[in-house]
């Protein structure tokens, strides 16, 4: 299936009524073939897809492509979803699943990543009530750029748990259903992924001394920007 396609048909469709779930969204899907229960899902998970491929890839118009791919084969392969499933979990796994293909691809052709997002602020949860002044409002935009570029850095093992958990409020124990593995499992790689990234954080946070080098909790929080 090719990348970036559009299914602008969906834009003239009309959500279901509140209400619904996911799952009973998916249902009509499956049983009718409804494109209106799955122009709903789109509406629903078309963000957190974006941002989840961007994460994992730092490119944000890969990212977008990725999720609209990963929608493209929710609908092609909606059979293969289990009723009595959560649908987000597979969801989840499709998307990552291409992320993980693209990263294979990346690696092979040797490429980077375009300027880790570039354009992508979009991405940045706002986290502010009071709108910064330029001068902070430059220096947590550079923050941001760093704590993007030291998460690429991790393998996908750590960078998947540390975006599910951190960026996307996953519970531990939805990340074990999504990736498949014991929660037992997720949490030693949270662990890893903290101490590996704020290994990462500190020399160049203690170039400047304005910014305290962070230990493994101030990682945690640099990693929500």
């Amino acid at each position: 299936m090719a990348h970036g396609i559009k299914m602008k048909w969906l834009d003239k469709l009309l959500p279901l009524r509140p209400g619904y779930s996911d799952e009973q969204a998916m249902w009509r899907v499956q049983k009718r073939d409804d494109p209106e229960a799955f122009a709903e899902l789109v509406s629903r998970w078309e963000q957190p897809l974006r941002r989840l491929c961007a994460r994992m890839t730092g490119d944000a118009q890969r990212g977008e492509d990725l999720a609209q791919e990963a929608f493209v084969r929710a609908f092609t392969g909606r059979d293969g979803f289990q009723q009595g499933r959560r649908f987000s979990t597979w969801l989840w796994r499709i998307a990552l699943n291409l992320c993980h293909d693209e990263h294979r691809r990346v690696s092979r052709r040797g490429e980077l990543p375009l300027e880790v997002w570039g354009e992508g602020k979009e991405l940045v949860p706002e986290m502010q009530t009071v709108e910064p002044g330029p001068d902070a409002r430059l220096e947590e935009e550079e923050r941001a750029k760093l704590v993007r570029a030291a998460l690429l850095t991790l393998s996908e093992n750590y960078r998947v748990v540390l975006v599910l958990r951190e960026y996307e409020g996953l519970k531990l124990r939805e990340i074990a259903e999504v990736l498949d593995i014991p929660e037992g499992t997720v949490k030693s790689r949270m662990a890893e992924a903290l101490t590996l990234l704020e290994r990462r954080l500190r020399p160049v946070f203690e170039e400047e001394p304005s910014r305290p080098a962070p230990g493994p909790e101030a990682a945690r929080e640099s990693v929500v920007l």
